[in-house]
């Protein structure tokens, strides 16, 4: 697959993501980071989350090359596979961070993803993946053809606990599939859609995961 036409057609790029994910950082993902964390964001895309991010160390991971040209300065960029995190240092990261990623591995990818996460975590480390949830996204899941494995909210938190990790929030409708339409995207419309206490719209999912063992 050539990564630069699939970022041609599937994934252009749309100014749209970077007031999405300003107001994501802003209304929700600030919480789980402080001033002096050092975050890692894999499969990076665009940047639209690392360049929000507000703290001491950012490092982005993504396997297409032309990443690097998005990049907020002060930003660390890497090329490479996500499932290859041997130059980050062991025990130095204190929240690790996915969009829409675990679908395009194979389990066993992912599996060795969580294995090596588990070294790279500081002691109060925690992960947060976003993804479709294929329990509400079910007919749209395969229109990306790279998609190779199927999710839903239980099967990736059970996922996670076979691999060692605990539960820290899974919010199984947290956004909506895709910002693909002809509405623009409104900050004020954000924030209220992350208080609603119902969200039929939404078919991505967030799951929020930390090592038992590594916290106080």
């Amino acid at each position: 697959m050539s990564l630069d036409r699939y970022h041609q057609t599937r994934l252009t790029f749309d100014p749209r993501r970077e007031t999405l994910w300003r107001c994501l950082w802003r209304y929700h993902f600030h919480r789980y980071v402080r001033s002096s964390d050092c975050v890692l964001e894999l499969g990076s895309g665009y940047g639209h989350f690392i360049n929000n991010v507000a703290s001491r160390r950012r490092i982005a991971v993504d396997i297409w090359p032309g990443f690097l040209e998005y990049l907020a300065p002060g930003v660390e960029g890497h090329v490479g596979e996500a499932t290859d995190l041997d130059f980050v240092e062991d025990g130095s990261v204190d929240f690790a961070f996915a969009s829409n990623l675990i679908e395009h591995l194979a389990q066993k990818d992912f599996a060795r993803l969580l294995d090596q996460l588990k070294r790279k975590l500081s002691r109060t480390g925690r992960i947060a993946l976003l993804q479709p949830n294929f329990r509400y996204a079910f007919r749209e899941y395969f229109d990306d053809y790279t998609h190779v494995s199927v999710y839903s909210h239980v099967s990736l938190c059970d996922f996670l606990r076979a691999q060692g990790f605990e539960i820290v929030e899974c919010i199984p409708r947290f956004l909506p599939l895709t910002i693909k339409s002809r509405f623009r995207v409104w900050p004020i419309l954000i924030w209220l859609s992350l208080r609603a206490p119902i969200r039929p719209l939404d078919k991505q999912m967030l799951v929020v995961a930390r090592l038992p063992e590594l916290t106080s």
